[in-house]
């Protein structure tokens, strides 16, 4: 991972062509950043939950690491969750922020940094977003304004629209799938 460079602008960043690499960057309070690779746990747990929501809707889509445009940051969620008519037919970034925004809280990441983009998210129109700590195996949920819950063992999880009956344990669970 990178460490952060200033960029002048959203417009300018937008226009770079490297942000796109693996792994991607995001732009954030004025800094392009790149996210840090993520782990096995991570890539699984990443795979099976979009897996897992998908089989459960047709009325949303859950995708790894879309970028979004949120002015004036451009977010890329480990996954987003979009009503199916907010998605276009053209390739490209998502316009506005997602309706459930999920991270996946990587070892070298900073928390603080998370929460600041889960944050922006939410005062822009995410409903609900989630930041799954593995290592405490842990999953704070933001719902709306109010304050975050912090979710563990057999606690059920609140998702987007109940589209997705889950608990934290069977969440932490999906890192050792295949």
């Amino acid at each position: 991972m990178q460490s952060p460079t200033l960029t002048p602008s959203l417009t300018d960043f937008l226009q770079q062509s490297e942000i796109e690499s693996s792994p991607a960057w995001e732009f954030i309070h004025g800094q392009a950043q790149q996210k840090p690779m993520p782990t096995l746990f991570h890539s699984r747990l990443q795979r099976n939950l979009v897996n897992t929501i998908n089989r459960q809707t047709t009325d949303y889509e859950a995708i790894q690491e879309l970028r979004c445009i949120v002015p004036p940051f451009s977010p890329v969620p480990d996954i987003v969750v979009v009503k199916g008519d907010r998605l276009s037919d053209e390739d490209g970034p998502l316009p506005g922020a997602p309706d459930w925004l999920i991270e996946i809280l990587s070892p070298d990441q900073n928390t603080l940094n998370l929460q600041t983009k889960i944050l922006h998210c939410l005062t822009n129109g995410t409903q609900i977003a989630w930041l799954i700590d593995i290592q405490r195996q842990q999953i704070w949920v933001w719902q709306g304004k109010a304050l975050p819950l912090v979710y563990q063992g057999s606690e059920r999880l609140p998702a987007l629209d109940d589209l997705l009956t889950v608990t934290v344990n069977e969440v932490i669970a999906m890192t050792r799938q295949h």
